[in-house]
């Protein structure tokens, strides 16, 4: 089927075996593959719709950062960083012989797509930011600080929903318990003492906190390297994360850049909305 997919793996540079989701699309696929990568809580499983989607038509790669899904845990949390994620998926695309591509970065993923760009200007064909971009709103820092790394663990699936609307509600004020399930089943997993837990090492928390370590520093320069790239920047009408004088910003830098707005939606859209699905299309129609 030309939306299934294989779990892979590849091996990073200090020796932690990651994972990633390969849809390899339709047999005969003339379009560039596309690159998503996850947030920083996150892993393949965010994609799996959008991936199913554009697999129709070509390859998607999903790659699971350190420390998330089946993703190894580091043994130095020091390397949970955006450089480090870089530097892994790097190893990656040299795997599969990518050398060219677009990318779909949401949050974290975002910041990993600019630092991409700044590495190697040129080889990204397009581009779909995700809620994210080269400055960060401190009050959406500070609101994923308060819950990242906390170790909670439930009973049942029912528990884990409830406990991710009580945090998340702000974000998502129109979601009733049946999403609130969905989304528990994309974040967090069945242990094997029969808890649900969160797909992640709870030690990202550790350099996340630090002063700088959130997102490097000074991002402008990474993002103009992706000038005149088409870029779609979705944002979440009640993001804290993505100020509406950011976008502006983001526009006047990038001409090539459109923009859409999910209604009703905070950090970050889950690019399954009609608004974001439609823009994706359109924009993938272009490369």
């Amino acid at each position: 089927m030309a939306n299934a997919y294989e779990d892979r793996t590849w091996t990073s540079s200090d020796g932690l075996s990651l994972h990633y989701r390969d849809y390899s699309g339709p047999a005969r696929c003339d379009g560039l593959p596309v690159l998503c990568m996850h947030g920083l809580t996150r892993n393949a499983r965010d994609f799996a719709d959008l991936a199913r989607h554009v697999a129709v038509s070509r390859r998607v790669i999903v790659p699971e950062m350190r420390g998330r899904g089946q993703s190894a845990y580091a043994q130095d949390s020091a390397t949970y960083n955006p450089l480090q994620y870089v530097l892994d998926v790097e190893k990656l695309l040299a795997e599969l012989e990518i050398r060219r591509f677009v990318a779909v970065g949401t949050s974290m993923g975002g910041l990993m797509t600019m630092l991409l760009a700044q590495t190697k200007p040129g080889r990204i064909a397009a581009v779909v930011m995700n809620d994210i971009g080269p400055e960060i709103d401190p009050a959406g820092l500070e609101r994923i600080a308060g819950y990242v790394g906390q170790g909670r663990s439930y009973p049942t699936w029912i528990h884990a929903a409830r406990s991710m609307a009580a945090v998340h509600s702000a974000s998502f004020p129109d979601y009733d318990l049946e999403r609130w399930l969905e989304m528990a089943k994309r974040t967090l997993v069945v242990c094997q003492n029969g808890r649900i837990s969160y797909d992640y090492d709870m030690a990202i928390a550790d350099p996340f906190k630090e002063p700088g370590n959130a997102a490097p520093p000074n991002l402008w320069p990474a993002y103009e390297a992706l000038r005149d790239v088409p870029m779609l920047l979705v944002r979440g009408e009640l993001s804290d994360l993505l100020k509406p004088e950011t976008v502006d910003q983001m526009s006047a830098r990038n001409p090539a850049m459109t923009s859409v707005t999910v209604p009703r939606v905070g950090h970050a859209p889950t690019l399954d909305e009609p608004e974001a699905r439609a823009a994706i299309d359109t924009l993938l129609a272009k490369v």
